[in-house]
Order: structure tokens, then C-alpha cells, then sequence
């Protein structure tokens, strides 16, 4: 009987100059970007007569939950939670749908007219949403949709920039996949639904987190079109925690880490698609 000896494992490499930059680099720049979330949660842990100290201070003196508690009771957390989901689940449905249906159209068919639509939609990516707001709230209003949630979803459903994600990544399909659904008796249809969309699965992904996490922090436009209360989503909810003192900065912190609580889920869970959704489009490189 012969007995294999176990392997040895291998010693374990000293990290480079070069890994030591990038580690260290890397550290900073997340350190960076957990500052502002740290300190949010560190203020919203305060009292309202803490929070509002000057010099302030990291830490709180007294730990307290007051500011989550009051924010819970006084606030319409779980309407405007709601009310956020319809939103953002049907403006990312409808963005998918018309983005892919774009995109693919832009990049495979030939139509009189496709070179000035796509500048169209080029000049799209160049206007500020901002700018747009007046004349998009005259057409609201005038379709009636003030005040529903029609008028919050449709005009976020046309976003130039998940348009051009898409259509730099059906370029990118080989053509000759196409071709030998095509051969085999498929219709544009059939090849587009059968063929392209699975195999666009990660830039579909990519775009609706990209979508849901766009129209989850939209402020603007919901503030714009809608003056009802029971309409609100979470950040003009927030957005009102204010008193005849002014605004109540632990529970607006309280407020902010419950409205980005579903974003902060969302990355962890769809991380890996974010990540393969962007290398598939090409956006590293843009």
C-alpha cells in the first residue's frame, strides 16, 4: 500500500511594491466614501440637541435610538416605502423593455432616418434632466397626470444613456448567431427574444440596478409632479422631517440610512452583475 504524502502548501508570496500602493490606494478611496455613511449613522445615534453641537463630534456622548424611534412614529415610513416601489419597479421594467427594443433596432436594423434618431438620442445624453423639468411638467399637466403615479413613471422611462448602453453592447453580438436562427426559419422577433436578450443578460442587469437605483433617489421629479402626501416617496418623505425648530438632523440621518438601506441591499446582492454588466458594455473604457 503506498501512503501519498500530503501536498506542501506554498509559501506564501511577498506582496510587491506595486500591491502595497494599490492596497493602500484602495483604502483610502473606500475610506473616502464610508466617511459620509459613518457619519450619518453616528449623527442619527445623537440626541437632537447633540446633533446639532458645534464643534460636533464623531462619537455620540449619550447613545440613544430616539432619533430611529421618532422618525418611525411621526413619519409615513411604510407608504412612502410603497410608494417608492411601484416607482422604481415600473420605471426599471418599462426602461428594459424600451431600452432593449432601442438599442437592438439601432444596432441591427437599417431604417430611413437612423443616423439622425441615434443623433437624437446622442444629444440626449448631453442635457441636463434638470433642464428638462418645466417643459416636462407642462406635458404632464396637461395629460392630466398630476398627482398619480403615471406622472412620477413615464417620464423617467426614457433615459438616452441606457439607450446607448445597450446598443454599444449589441454591436458587440456576433452577427453570425443571428444569422443561423435566420437560416433556420426565425423571424426578428424570435432571434431578438430567443437569441439576443440571453445572451445580453448581463447588460440587462446592469441597467436595471443602474435604472431602479436612478429612479429610487429621484427627488426632483417626484417633488415636481406630485403635492399629495400619501404620493411621497421615501426622499421627499425624508425630506419632511422638519418641526417649528427646523429641520431634525439625527432623524433626517435616521431618514437617509432607512431610504438607502435598499440600495445597500441591492449592491451586496448584485454586485458580481454590476461589475460584469459594465465590462460587458464597455463603460470602463467610455
Amino acid at each position: 500500500m503506498t501512503v501519498t504524502a500530503a501536498p506542501r502548501p506554498r509559501p506564501r508570496r511577498p506582496w510587491t511594491p506595486g500591491q502595497i500602493v494599490l492596497t493602500l490606494l484602495g483604502t483610502a478611496v473606500s475610506a473616502v466614501f464610508l466617511a459620509p455613511l459613518a457619519w450619518a449613522l453616528f449623527t442619527s445615534l445623537k440626541s437632537e440637541t447633540e446633533a446639532v453641537e458645534v464643534p460636533s463630534h464623531w462619537l455620540p456622548r449619550d447613545w440613544t435610538g430616539q432619533a430611529w424611534t421618532a422618525v418611525l412614529d411621526n413619519g409615513d415610513i411604510t407608504n412612502w416605502f410603497v410608494n417608492s416601489v411601484v416607482v422604481s419597479v415600473c420605471v426599471t421594467t418599462v426602461v428594459l423593455f424600451v431600452a432593449a427594443l432601442a438599442g437592438y433596432g439601432f444596432a441591427r436594423t437599417e431604417f430611413r432616418g437612423r443616423a439622425p434618431l441615434m443623433g437624437v438620442v446622442m444629444a440626449g445624453l448631453m442635457v441636463s434632466p434638470a433642464v428638462l423639468g418645466v417643459p416636462l411638467f407642462t406635458t404632464v399637466q396637461q395629460l392630466g397626470m398630476v398627482d398619480t403615479y403615471w406622472g412620477m413613471i413615464l417620464p423617467q422611462c426614457a433615459p438616452a444613456a441606457m439607450v446607448y448602453i445597450l446598443y454599444k453592447f449589441f454591436q458587440g453580438v456576433p452577427r453570425e448567431l443571428e444569422e443561423a436562427a435566420f437560416i433556420d426559419g426565425a423571424g426578428r422577433w424570435r432571434v431578438f427574444f430567443t437569441v439576443v436578450v440571453p445572451l445580453s443578460r448581463p447588460s440587462l442587469a446592469a441597467v436595471g440596478i443602474f435604472t431602479f437605483i436612478s429612479s429610487w433617489n429621484n427627488f426632483l421629479w417626484p417633488y415636481m409632479v406630485t403635492s399629495d402626501p400619501d404620493l411621497m416617496t421615501m426622499p421627499n418623505g425624508i425630506a419632511t422631517v422638519m418641526n417649528s425648530y427646523g429641520i431634525q438632523w439625527a432623524q433626517l440621518m435616521a431618514g437617509g440610512l432607512m431610504a438607502g438601506l435598499p440600495l445597500i441591499v441591492v449592491f451586496v446582492f448584485f454586485q458580481r452583475q454590476i461589475v460584469a454588466g459594465v465590462a460587458h458594455t464597455g463603460l470602463a473604457g467610455q
